[in-house]
């Protein structure tokens, strides 16, 4: 009897868990996406490998992790202006902006530094190769959620010459 009580209680708060099935991130009142908080149904796969992600950590540590934290956090005020009128670091991690940008924008931002778009990133065309920079981005990528992966690969995808 008490197994029976105990399922008929834990049933609907399971039901109610799994309500919410979108694959697109949920907006949020201020109109910017916010972090999806249940994950696909299905995994959708990488472009990258484990290989690429594993020379991408301290890739990322060396070049990117001074300025964007060292777990890809960023700067928490990365929305607001600094007293230069320049954009602080945003979250690598899925939690800001740049799963909005296709593959070839975010190799050329990393190639070419952040600067035209706002920030102050230098650009690290002299210091890292083309292979380099799709390490480290195979690692910031590997933070993401499947679900933000996934939203940004239908964006990737799109955006497609």
């Amino acid at each position: 009897m008490k197994k029976i009580l105990v399922l008929a209680l834990l049933i609907p708060l399971f039901l109610a868990g799994c309500s919410k099935s979108s694959q697109e991130p949920e907006e949020s009142k201020n109109g910017q996406a916010a972090t999806p908080s249940s994950p696909p149904v299905a995994s959708v796969p990488r472009w990258y490998t484990e290989e690429q992600v594993k020379r991408g950590y301290p890739l990322f540590q060396q070049h990117c992790a001074e300025c964007h934290k060292p777990d890809a956090s960023g700067d928490p005020n990365w929305k607001q202006v600094d007293a230069e009128g320049k954009l602080p670091p945003p979250p690598l991690n899925g939690t800001a902006h740049a799963w909005h940008h296709p593959l070839p924008l975010l190799r050329r931002i990393v190639r070419e530094g952040g600067i035209p778009m706002g920030g102050s990133m230098p650009p690290f065309k002299d210091k890292l190769d083309s292979k380099q920079i799709d390490d480290i981005l195979a690692w910031v990528q590997s933070h993401w959620s499947d679900q933000i992966y996934a939203t940004w690969n239908k964006i990737n995808q799109r955006k497609k010459p």
